[in-house]
């Protein structure tokens, strides 16, 4: 990903194990797709070293259920961390902030942050961590109903959330009760840190299916809905409100990725119903979905629609598959995951090598990437054929996200 040269905004998110999967990872490559650099630390360890999450729904039961998630890996080490050096703080929920609520070193760290005046952003769980440190008295602030309580009695003024998308802002604190309202949570984030959104007013539609990537359908979803994009997902067979079981496909010592099972995601829209001429793009989550959604005729067809229109369309991992039967891929330059190499060269295709992995690649109105690590570059490139603009202010400076130097 490339950014102007001037001084960027930088931000710390702050981490633990077992936070929750979601709100770890899809702020950490959202801020980072719209320029701004994050370093995610955790208590005791260093750079290159992970943190295992936990994937938390609501499934019928009392309370959440838990499941392993990925394993996400720190970028920086936490006792480097001088907040004077940082434009602002997330902190992710999950099962991590009742332990990381006892780290004096992350209490000290989260007051100069609030003093300081900076924005700090708190998520479900994460709010535990802001009443240990002392900094919810007399501020309205939300959080998953079951942190109300604590909340209430650090001296928060406890707005109880209307729903689990709900956030709130009060001076510089900014609370979601869950990941479900990532968008706007992240939307303020940006705003508090000065940033602005242009040309955000797209359509954009996302080709789901069973066991799709987890993170490769949510990470970019809620990415764009926070730039202010209308966002739909879609499955053969399914209707708005039905649920997508999605995988975990990770690399954990063993010959090929593994697999477990992640959230459950909700479709917006009706797939019988789709009109593929209303949407501005498409994006094509990976996972094991596009396997068999290539056997689809609509979805070939909704396919070839994007392609031959020239509107930009966005692949990731697996989900070349789609192309490659739609045959839309003959001359085009791409990459995928290495082991959908075959279908892309089959197809017609010129094979560019993720190297890394995390390398994605723009040839005309088709951005390509090869897995989940590279969605800061599969986000930055779609919106830059979208022509959306993440403008961040500092020192009467502005900056502008330029993605040109990916461009095939």
């Amino acid at each position: 990903m490339a950014t102007s040269a001037m001084s960027e905004k930088r931000v710390v998110l702050l981490c633990g194990d077992y936070a929750e999967d979601y709100e770890v990872m899809v702020p950490f490559q959202a801020l980072l797709a719209y320029g701004i650099s994050v370093d995610a630390v955790c208590p005791g360890k260093k750079a290159g070293e992970t943190c295992r999450t936990a994937i938390h729904q609501l499934a019928g039961h009392q309370t959440y259920t838990e499941i392993r998630g990925h394993n996400f890996t720190l970028n920086a080490s936490f006792e480097d961390i001088d907040h004077t050096k940082y434009d602002g703080l997330v902190i992710a929920g999950g099962r991590a902030p009742e332990y990381l609520a006892m780290d004096a070193f992350v209490l000290n760290m989260v007051r100069n942050f609030v003093n300081s005046g900076k924005p700090v952003a708190s998520i479900c769980h994460g709010q535990l961590i802001l009443a240990a440190a002392g900094a919810v008295g007399g501020l309205k602030c939300t959080g998953f109903p079951a942190v109300g309580p604590t909340l209430i009695a650090a001296g928060a003024l406890w707005i109880e959330p209307d729903t689990l998308a709900a956030c709130v802002v009060d001076g510089n604190i900014i609370t979601a009760a869950t990941y479900i309202g990532h968008p706007e949570f992240i939307r303020l984030f940006v705003k508090a840190l000065g940033g602005t959104i242009s040309k955000s007013n797209k359509r954009i539609l996302f080709l789901c299916g069973d066991y799709m990537e987890d993170y490769e359908v949510t990470v970019p979803f809620q990415s764009l809905q926070a730039l202010g994009c209308h966002v739909d997902a879609v499955c053969p067979k399914k209707k708005a409100g039905d649920l997508c079981p999605t995988a975990v496909h990770d690399f954990e010592g063993d010959q090929t990725y593994s697999e477990k099972p992640g959230h459950d995601f909700t479709l917006t829209a009706n797939f019988e119903d789709i009109d593929a001429s209303s949407y501005d793009a498409l994006v094509i989550p990976g996972g094991r979905a596009p396997e068999y959604l290539a056997l689809d005729g609509k979805v070939i067809d909704i396919a070839k629609h994007f392609m031959e229109s020239e509107k930009p369309v966005a692949s990731i991992c697996h989900g070349q598959q789609i192309l490659a039967a739609a045959g839309v891929l003959k001359g085009k330059k791409c990459t995928a995951y290495p082991a959908v190499k075959l279908n892309v060269v089959l197809a017609g295709a010129t094979w560019l090598e993720p190297e890394p992995i995390d390398r994605c690649f723009t040839h005309g109105n088709l951005v390509t990437g090869a897995a989940w690590p590279g969605h800061p570059e599969f986000i930055s490139q779609l919106m830059d054929l979208l022509g959306i603009k993440v403008f961040l202010c500092a020192e009467e400076m502005v900056m502008v996200m330029d993605v040109s130097s990916f461009v095939e």
